[in-house]
């Protein structure tokens, strides 16, 4: 089977119905979903790494709650 050759006014004019596609809109969008749940998985896997090496130095939840209330006391 021979390879078609498109000229670059053929390619131009194809790229501008593709682009309005409604099953190319779909594509897209469904890409767009896709790829915004996996960079939440990846920031997901980052915060667990982080809160792994937090424990490991021995910093809980109540040091942070501690740390969060002395910045916000008033001296008086």
């Amino acid at each position: 089977m021979a390879r078609v050759c498109l000229t670059d006014a053929e390619v131009e004019r194809e790229i501008e119905q593709l682009q309005k596609s409604p099953y190319v809109a779909l594509a897209n969008k469904e890409r767009r979903v896709r790829n915004r749940r996996r960079m939440y998985l990846y920031g997901l896997r980052q915060l667990e790494k982080k809160g792994k090496e937090l424990e490991m130095a021995g910093v809980t939840m109540e040091v942070l709650d501690e740390m969060t209330c002395e910045d916000y006391q008033v001296e008086g």
